[in-house]
């Protein structure tokens, strides 16, 4: 079993999102996840869905959410804690628990991911409906899945506008495949989780970063960097996707008519409603780093070609991967660039 803070003692570090309801709801959870209480992700995506829950349901069904790690542990063991019951709910980064969720990283890779965050974010809500990744997750059920806006270039004091210029830099990258997008530019990958990278980049430990802009504010990225660089209509290389799981035994215990109101507020329309969420926090990022003098570099269409060469053996080494594990990578690939650009064009 899990030991982390005692329940009290995490209480304290809890968000109640109780809205007015009884206090013996007939189904309590609580959801668990990294960031603080402030950050876009906690306001904007996962207190709405909670109260929209628990709304809906007239007072049978409480979210009590804990920020912060506040039930202990670290980030790579929620996937754990929810499959071991420590927890109902979990908001987890994929790639932290490495390995774990092989076919639902196909969305990582540079090219899949085109600018727009809630096309990519109902192409992984169809491919779990259809069985392309659902394997993915034994013991869990994810509730929704979603991508942040992409890995744009943070650079200390150096420029980006071509793959040469990373070559030799350190650069801080939350998952292996953006390692191996790195690596395929000649950069030195230093992976991290994200609430170290402003130590990292202070220390001087590594030179720039990966990450979309919404994370800028709440760590002040733009204090420690001079220039936010990424793609023509907002292409990056890569992305990072996340998931909310529920303990399977959790789910398969509650009656169906309380199922239906998770299934109902964690469809596509919600899927497209966080793409806005975060494509907001993306604004708001890129702006706050512009008014504190950085400089924000979008790369011509031809300075961005010569990146997309340079990280095209990324997306063939881990299609070869998936074939040695007995998964066609091809298959993975073709079917979420299609549902991709399918719904883009909606």
């Amino acid at each position: 079993m899990f030991v982390g803070r005692s329940v009290m003692t995490a209480a304290a570090f809890a968000v109640a999102l109780a809205g007015g309801q009884a206090a013996a709801a007939e189904h309590e959870f609580k959801l668990h996840h990294m960031l603080s209480p402030k950050s876009p992700a906690h306001m904007n995506m996962l207190e709405p869905w909670a109260q929209r829950i628990m709304d809906q349901s007239d007072g049978r069904v409480k979210i009590e959410i804990f920020p912060s790690m506040s039930l202990g542990g670290k980030p790579p063991q929620l996937p754990r804690q929810v499959r071991d019951g420590v927890v109902d709910l979990a908001w987890i980064v994929n790639a932290y628990a490495a390995g774990a969720f092989p076919r639902t990283e196909v969305f990582e890779l540079p090219g899949v991911y085109k600018g727009d965050i809630g096309a990519v974010n109902k192409a992984m809500h169809e491919m779990y409906g259809n069985g392309a990744i659902s394997d993915d997750f034994k013991g869990v059920v994810p509730m929704f899945q979603h991508v942040h806006g992409g890995q744009a270039i943070h650079m200390a004091d150096e420029p980006v506008r071509s793959p040469d210029d990373l070559k030799g830099k350190k650069i801080r990258i939350p998952s292996r495949t953006g390692s191996w997008v790195l690596e395929s530019l000649g950069a030195s990958p230093i992976q991290t989780s994200v609430g170290e990278i402003p130590v990292a980049l202070s220390k001087k430990v590594v030179d720039g970063a990966l990450i979309p802009f919404e994370i800028i504010p709440p760590l002040k990225i733009h204090e420690q960097t001079q220039y936010q660089i990424e793609g023509p209509d907002g292409k990056r290389l890569g992305t990072t996707s996340f998931s909310v799981l529920m303990n399977e035994d959790k789910w398969n215990a509650l009656p169906d008519d309380i199922k239906q109101i998770f299934i109902d507020n964690s469809g596509p329309e919600w899927h497209g409603e966080i793409g806005e969420v975060w494509t907001r926090g993306e604004d708001v990022g890129i702006k706050i780093a512009t008014d504190s003098g950085n400089e924000h570099i979008q790369l011509t269409p031809e300075e961005w070609a010569a990146f997309e060469t340079a990280v095209e053996p990324v997306v063939q080494r881990w299609i070869d991967e998936m074939n040695e594990k007995g998964i066609d990578g091809q298959a993975l690939y073709d079917q979420a660039n299609s549902l991709v650009d399918k719904n883009m064009a909606q």
